[in-house]
């Protein structure tokens, strides 16, 4: 993965004392500047269909923020600026300091996207309701915002021990189980990967149960088996937590079987998981004790890339061509061999008739 000795990132890394819960609010930062945000706005999308570069990513994460400055409840921007400081944490960067905050950056601006549903943040302010028992106020405008947040502060807080993950978990519950009802198969059945890696990775004085936690990876799996997350979550969550170095070696192996362009829109993300993939292989014989006891999967070099691809299309195209010509050419052949037997049967036919008159006129003389 990239190491980056710097990031440009706007928000202040909060620090966890025991087990404080994350100090983001809803409130919307005022405006700065004034003018017109479409054109950054659109060179952030541009940089951001580039994101599996982590310069592009960081570029179009610093145009989004550019365009809050004028337009602070912007949602679209809020929105990439939540999911892209969360990849930028999950997909690129190995420090944890820099982890940490890149996900605390993302939690940051998920909860002024969030602070958007003014019913949200009605409830909370009227003392009735928590951050988490205020989410039945969500809708599936707020989707997104939610669970790019939700997976943040839930990375943010398991970095920084039980303490503060005990303190930030039932906020991430409560959201989650609302997503569960609003939109299960949001980017690829997340909130079924979400409750998997949950019921695997919490203690078992918690209410740790695998039974769960792979029914809930099975459902992800098998409603979206292309998406290689969810094959990736299975393998470093519950094989882990049980123990089951096949199923291990299975989901990770198919993993790096499968190349990670096949799904339009989520390439830098699927290139992500084969790297995923790897570092958890390499970590084998740290994670597994009968590691020693049975043979680490082998795993081929894949050639994915586009060209590749192209040209095999085209020499299938060819291949194609080729036939047709052939079958063309074969059926020319019995089309002229048709009319050869046709023509000589009209020869054949007259050569008779011929000899009829003949003998016809020899009756006639005698």
């Amino acid at each position: 993965m990239i190491r980056i000795a710097a990031i440009s990132i706007s928000a202040l890394i909060l620090t966890a004392c025991g087990g404080a819960k994350h100090a983001a609010t809803y409130d919307l930062a005022a405006a700065s500047a004034t003018g017109d945000i479409s054109t950054t706005i659109e060179l952030a999308d541009a940089a951001w269909d580039n994101r599996g570069d982590t310069t592009s990513l960081i570029s179009s994460l610093e145009l989004y923020e550019e365009a809050l400055s004028t337009d602070p409840g912007n949602r679209h921007a809020l929105e990439r600026l939540t999911r892209g400081y969360f990849f930028l944490g999950d997909g690129h960067l190995d420090e944890m300091e820099q982890k940490l905050e890149a996900w605390d950056t993302s939690v940051t601006f998920g909860k002024q996207c969030m602070g958007l549903n003014t019913e949200f943040r009605a409830l909370i302010d009227s003392g009735e309701h928590d951050e988490g028992t205020a989410s039945i106020a969500f809708t599936e405008v707020d989707v997104p915002c939610v669970y790019w947040t939700a997976t943040s502060l839930g990375k943010w807080a398991k970095a920084q021990g039980l303490a503060v993950t005990l303190a930030n978990i039932p906020t991430v519950k409560e959201w989650i189980g609302r997503l569960t009802t609003l939109a299960p198969e949001y980017y690829y059945q997340a909130t079924s990967r979400y409750w998997g890696a949950y019921y695997a990775a919490i203690p078992s004085f918690a209410g740790r149960d695998l039974e769960r936690s792979r029914n809930d990876f099975n459902a992800a799996i098998e409603a979206y088996p292309e998406f290689l997350g969810s094959h990736v979550a299975l393998a470093e969550y519950w094989a882990t937590k049980a123990q089951d170095i096949a199923v291990f070696d299975e989901s990770l192996s198919l993993v790096l079987s499968q190349c990670p362009n096949t799904i339009e829109g989520i390439i830098a993300e699927q290139e992500a998981e084969h790297r995923k993939a790897r570092y958890l292989l390499e970590q084998r014989s740290e994670l597994f004790v009968d590691s020693d006891s049975v043979e680490a999967p082998v795993i081929a070099e894949l050639d994915c890339t586009p060209e590749t691809v192209e040209e095999a299309s085209d020499e299938a195209t060819d291949e194609a061509a080729t036939d047709e010509a052939a079958t063309d050419e074969a059926a020319t052949d019995e089309v002229a061999t048709d009319e050869a037997a046709t023509d000589e049967a009209a020869t054949d036919e007259a050569a008779t008739e011929e000899e009829s008159n003949e003998e016809a006129s020899d009756e006639a003389v005698e």
